[in-house]
């Protein structure tokens, strides 16, 4: 193994912390078939299909003990929660482009294969740790899953209206949302985070009601993603409130 890839490993499991004990597992989960096809090395593909399979299982658990049992509901929650956006949107927070094996000349960003890496990293645990569903969600699932019990509770809403249906019911007014925004990275691979919302009074402008500075969407790759994650932490906020 040449001391990039050595190092390119060892900073990978240090990056989830836990060292492989058959370290092949991570070195073909981290392989595109296209260097695997140049070296003549098994790539992420067997590993990616397993993943898929232990991810949907941890999902499904999940759920479970939340108490959520009907089929429709689980299915719904789940394919958000898997979909390639939402494993792309976890392997560019966790800047996995870095530890990708790769040719020289072949592009990661923006493809799929963000999303297959992941999955196979999944996959590479699960079989590292003799089957241990649980460490898999340790290392991969609940780091990176940033704010799974929300999604749980209740998917990311489609669009704006829904949130300003709910504040105009309960506040009895037409209702403006100000969010400001915090931008990461270079302008081609931009990371948004939107934050500081504030509830207003459309005619007066006036602040409805104070909500905690804390309150902020997680880093998305587009202005849209982050304003609807941050639109269902304010509807999550006031059903809270109410409970």
């Amino acid at each position: 193994m040449s001391k990039h890839k050595k190092d390119t490993i060892t900073n990978f499991q240090e990056l989830i912390n836990y060292k492989f004990n058959n370290e092949a597992l991570i070195v073909e989960a981290l392989t595109t078939p296209l260097l695997a096809n140049e070296i003549g090395k098994p790539s992420y593909e067997f590993l990616e299909t397993l993943g898929d399979a232990v991810i949907k299982t941890i999902l499904i658990l999940k759920l479970y003990k939340k108490g959520i049992k009907d089929p429709g509901e689980i299915t719904k929650i789940k394919a958000a929660l898997e979909c390639d956006n939402a494993l792309k949107n976890i392997a560019i927070k966790m800047h996995l482009e870095k530890y990708i094996l790769k040719t020289e000349k072949q592009r990661i960003e923006g493809t799929r294969i963000l999303a297959d890496i992941f999955e196979a990293i999944c996959g590479g645990l699960f079989l590292d740790s003799k089957y241990d569903l649980e460490l898999v969600e340790q290392k991969m699932i609940s780091p990176f899953y940033e704010d799974l019990d929300l999604h749980i509770q209740k998917p990311m809403i489609s669009s704006k209206n829904e949130l300003l249906e709910f504040l105009q019911k309960k506040f009895k007014t037409n209702i403006n949302i100000q969010l400001d925004y915090e931008k990461r990275g270079k302008e081609h691979k931009l990371i948004w985070i939107a934050k500081n919302p504030r509830v207003l009074e459309q005619n007066s402008q006036r602040e409805l009601i104070k909500i905690p500075k804390s309150l902020k969407s997680a880093k998305y790759n587009s202005k849209k993603k982050a304003d609807k994650d941050l639109y269902a932490k304010i509807l999550n906020f006031f059903k809270n409130k109410e409970n």
